[in-house]
């Protein structure tokens, strides 16, 4: 894939209380199109009551590209995201992309367009509503009062170190490097003490320092931030602890930072919180580019084409593109607030133990926005 220039997202169009804003829609594979299509009217009514204007564009990512164009992620559009104001993910991959020897694969293009964006944290809020705490596996004494936000390191580590593969005396060996930079680990350190400011100024940061020489550099950054905000609450905690944490005392966190491949693997064990992945949200924010918002399910061939996956992980990223790129804090409460509302009103996808269709839950949200 030849590299593409970053160009710099055009600025927001304002007029009075209204904006203009140009939205780049990733479908992706499986359920993917299913959910950006419902996320896509949600956000055509917050457009219509506003006042504003959203331009949408189309374009291939993941295991359609591939059958497309035979590539993962195209440079038309990867430079696309770069000119838009925010990028709306569906999901990639699937078990016919799924060749372990494949040049390319679908997660391959979600990984080369986060580099490409310049989106070095991802951002996923596990909150656990009321009405939803019997449909965790976890005990109710156990969810109450759980409200985290999971900050991952997201263009960084071992993901995107070196990799090889070699052959010698007969057998094979892989090598896989993770590696930071010190700017890397504070830079997202920062982003969770800014984001616990507005919260209850506790901050976590997960870690393997008794083995990783990379753990023992982000241990040490974060500890002399740590110093620098002394009304905050900062812990170190070992990943494996974090993770039997979340699931005996999840309510004790409040902001969670981590390296890429731990905060992979612990948000989605948080999503059991939740009562389903179909709930969680994600924002992937850099420094004033366009974010990249998705849910943080994956494309789930299983249903694809039924109509009945959970459309409110989707909906609940477009609340945060509002948010974080388009600076609508009102429109993104009131989509907040209808999705709150139709889960205490007991509407409810496969998912969760109801019979509503995707378009059904999105006509029940859409319902509630005022």
């Amino acid at each position: 894939m030849s590299r593409v220039t970053l160009s710099s997202c055009p600025p927001v169009t304002y007029l009075e209380n209204t904006l203009k804003a140009k939205i780049v829609l990733l479908p992706g594979d499986g359920i993917g199109p299913e959910v950006v299509n419902e996320a896509v009217r949600v956000l055509d009514v917050i457009a219509q009551q506003g006042g504003h204007t959203f331009e949408y564009e189309t374009h291939l990512l993941g295991g359609c590209s591939i059958d497309a164009h035979g590539s993962s992620l195209t440079d038309k559009t990867l430079k696309a995201c770069q000119q838009s104001n925010a990028v709306l993910l569906g999901a990639v991959g699937g078990p016919r992309w799924d060749d372990p020897k494949a040049k390319d694969r679908p997660e391959r293009g979600l990984l080369a367009l986060r580099k490409g964006l310049q989106v070095f944290a991802n951002l996923r809020p596990v909150k656990v509503h009321p009405a939803l705490i019997d449909a965790s596996p976890l005990k109710p004494e156990k969810l109450r009062g759980v409200d985290i936000i999971v900050v991952r390191e997201l263009t960084g580590g071992l993901y995107f170190g070196a990799k090889k593969r070699e052959s010698f005396g007969g057998h094979e060996r892989a090598i896989d490097t993770l590696e930071y930079q010190d700017y890397e680990v504070q830079r997202v350190v920062e982003l969770a003490f800014r984001l616990a400011a507005t919260r209850r100024k506790k901050v976590t940061s997960v870690d393997k320092a008794n083995v990783l020489e990379s753990s023992r550099l982000w241990r040490q950054i974060a500890t002399c931030l740590g110093e620098q905000h002394n009304d905050f609450t900062l812990e170190h905690m070992l990943v494996d602890t974090a993770a039997m944490r979340l699931v005996t005392n999840p309510a004790a966190f409040d902001v969670l930072v981590t390296e890429n491949m731990f905060g992979d693997i612990l948000t989605d064990e948080a999503s059991v919180l939740a009562g389903s992945m179909g709930m969680l949200p994600s924002a992937s924010l850099g420094n004033g580019g366009p974010g990249l918002y998705e849910p943080i399910h994956g494309s789930a061939p299983d249903i694809a084409g039924k109509g009945s996956a959970n459309p409110i992980g989707t909906i609940l990223s477009a609340a945060l593109l509002l948010r974080y790129s388009l600076k609508l804090e009102p429109e993104a409460q009131a989509i907040e607030k209808a999705v709150d509302a139709v889960i205490t009103d007991g509407c409810r996808t496969a998912d969760l133990g109801g019979s509503l269709k995707t378009t059904q839950m999105t006509d029940e949200i859409i319902k509630r926005i005022s």
